[in-house]
């Protein structure tokens, strides 16, 4: 009995191990527990109005070339004026395939919000994958795939990485490794960041 009991608590490992699903499972149970969600306390709002008079506010110029699932490109450069919410992401990425239904979650509460987009970009521009994986995890994310380069101030490497960007196109926040977007804490966030510059 030892045995079998041995056999199957290897197989359990090996499978959250080499297999995204499986590892994308444990992870939302402990998501769900509280265990990660993004770090938003220590995140520096800069040129907020209390402190940056409106004439002074700078405008960050990254450079980020994108296209969209119909193909068409967009530049980072497009979506300023509006709160922007960037995922990294790949489809055989656990940690990633365990947050998407809470970055669903926060998408449902401000995809008709003129001044919030969402970029869910799939790092390695897989586009056939990336559709059958939101098809098949019955998602309708935004997906976008690289058309160049990425800034090193928005994605160093390591998936998942999230980014939040206010009107001006500022790093807002940063979240490297997975986060369960669906708490009201990064909802009251996304509200300060979009109330920053009327």
């Amino acid at each position: 009995m030892k045995k079998v009991f041995n056999i199957a608590f290897i197989g359990l490992i090996l499978m959250m191990l080499f297999v995204p699903e499986v590892k994308a499972t444990m992870q939302q149970g402990l998501m769900k527990l509280g265990l990660f969600n993004p770090n938003l306390e220590n995140t520096t709002l800069k040129n907020t109005p209390e402190n940056t008079p409106a004439e002074k506010v700078e405008t960050a110029t990254y450079k980020m070339d994108l296209i969209d699932q119909q193909g068409k490109k967009v530049s980072l450069e497009d979506l300023k004026g509006k709160v922007v919410f960037i995922n990294f992401w790949a489809t055989w990425c656990g940690p990633c395939i365990a947050e998407m239904p809470s970055i669903q979650k926060l998408y449902d509460k401000f995809k008709d919000n003129p001044d919030v987009a969402f970029v869910i970009l799939e790092a390695e521009g897989n586009k056939e994958k990336a559709g059958k994986f939101m098809e098949k995890k019955k998602l309708n994310l935004p997906v976008y795939y690289p058309d160049g380069g990425f800034p090193a101030e928005f994605f160093r490497g390591s998936l998942p990485t999230t980014v939040i960007l206010d009107k001006q196109g500022n790093i807002a926040h940063v979240t490297e490794g997975m986060a369960d977007y669906s708490g009201q804490d990064i909802v009251d966030f996304m509200n300060k960041v979009i109330a920053m510059h009327p």
